[in-house]
């Protein structure tokens, strides 16, 4: 048996291509990815705020990114606010106890696409999610969890420390 090759290709660059751009039905093949990852009791407690480099949606978000992301994230050819459904509206029920965990399967699909479709993808939470929440008015029953920047790497770009590394894996319980 052997790792999947795009499992063992992937990498978060530390720089992307300014020359590339993303096409609008690439932006649609990575959500549907996202759509078809599993999640407690088909809730898919989930949605995106997807923003190409240049458009309305992308100058909403940049001034709200915190200068360790800008230079990469400003560099992507997208931006992509990954959200979670928290709560059923009006109301303090959870809407799913796994929203956060559901969510963070959705990206790892809409990644691995990215991977397969030779763009890379680097996650965050470098940003200011007060004020994003404001500018994007999200709801009170949902919650800005992280954003994700595709492009295709540049040519200089660097793998991000640890990306490799099978050392920060724990197993429980430790033979």
């Amino acid at each position: 048996m052997e790792l999947l090759p795009v499992l063992q290709q992937r990498w978060s660059p530390n720089e992307f291509d300014m020359q590339h751009e993303i096409s609008a039905g690439e932006v649609d093949l990575l959500l549907e990815a996202a759509r078809w990852a599993p999640s407690a009791g088909n809730s898919q407690p989930w949605a995106f705020h997807a923003a190409r480099r240049g458009d309305a949606r992308w100058h909403q978000l940049t001034p709200h990114l915190a200068g360790s992301s800008r230079p990469w994230a400003m560099q992507a050819s997208l931006l992509v606010v990954n959200l979670s459904h928290l709560y059923v509206a009006d109301t303090d029920w959870k809407y799913s106890e796994f929203a956060a965990y559901d969510l963070g399967q959705a990206v790892a699909h809409m990644t691995i696409q990215a991977h397969s479709m030779g763009l890379a993808c680097r996650q965050f939470r470098g940003f200011d999610k007060e004020a994003l929440t404001a500018t994007l008015e999200v709801p009170d029953h949902w919650e800005i969890t992280t954003m994700t920047a595709v492009g295709q790497a540049a040519p200089t770009a660097q793998r991000s420390p640890g990306a490799s590394s099978r050392d920060n894996t724990i197993v429980w319980p430790r033979d």
